[in-house]
């Protein structure tokens, strides 16, 4: 069969073209929406967890786009994008996405190490200690309202009522309540007094801190409740990675020339 020239330059025109459509997933009044910018979107929710990819979820996210173009077409007519308050929102925005970029970034290139993560657990497990205490306080503005409330304890008054007393408002009205804790939970006076106590012994002298004086009483104690590395491994890698990027904005603060 012989095709006509003007045939064949349709044939060829129309071999051209096809793959362009092919390329957009619609066009809005002439402005295409690229399908590579569905792709885009489909794979930003399915790397949050959000949804698997689906015909149904590319349907979605492909009206959603249609949606927006439709809508900051109309913004673009109304001059919306040019007043003062929506440049600044628009300048504000680039800069925290850049930022968050460079920052990703840096995290990617400098990450947390898995040793890192088991230090920095060590290390909290250290603090935490293997118990766990359960203490009531009293606290005054000074020491001699301390002692007799001891003398009173000693007496026979009961630590709940003498608590009502007390400058925590906190724990006042539950009987000095502090719960269950551990002792970094506490200031280092706090504390080592709390640590050297009986179970249902008080202290004998006021214990000094900086919030005034307490008189402490230990009401039992019990081995402390630490959960494994698996279960907090994100969380403390997470938490080293605030840190790297806390301190890398400080580098970066220090070397610049700031007036």
């Amino acid at each position: 069969m012989i095709v006509k020239p003007a045939r064949l330059l349709l044939a060829m025109t129309a071999m051209v073209v096809l793959p362009s459509f092919a390329q957009n997933v619609a066009t809005v009044n002439g402005k295409p929406i690229p399908a590579a910018k569905v792709d885009q979107v489909v794979k930003q929710v399915v790397a949050q967890g959000k949804a698997t990819d689906s015909p149904q979820l590319r349907d979605a996210i492909k009206k959603d786009l249609i949606g927006r173009e439709v809508l900051i077409q109309e913004a673009d007519k109304q001059g919306i994008g040019t007043r003062p308050e929506v440049k600044n929102a628009i300048d504000n925005a680039r800069q925290s996405i850049i930022i968050n970029a460079m920052l990703a970034d840096y995290i990617k290139k400098n990450p947390v190490k898995d040793a890192d993560i088991t230090a920095e657990y060590n290390k909290f497990k250290a603090q935490v200690g293997d118990k766990e205490y359960h203490a009531r306080h009293i606290l005054v503005a000074t020491e001699d309202e301390a002692k007799a409330i001891i003398a009173k304890l000693k007496g026979g008054a009961k630590f709940e009522e003498l608590a009502k007393q007390s400058k925590d408002p906190g724990s006042a009205n539950n009987g000095g309540d502090l719960d269950w804790a551990n002792p970094a939970s506490f200031v280092p006076e706090f504390s080592k007094a709390m640590t050297s106590l009986q179970k249902g012994a008080i202290t004998e002298t006021p214990v000094k801190t900086q919030y005034g004086y307490h008189v402490i009483k230990l009401d039992d104690t019990r081995a402390a409740k630490i959960p494994p590395l698996e279960e907090v491994k994100q969380q403390v890698a997470e938490q080293l990675q605030q840190r790297k990027l806390a301190t890398y904005r400080e580098q970066l603060m220090t070397k610049a020339k700031i007036q």
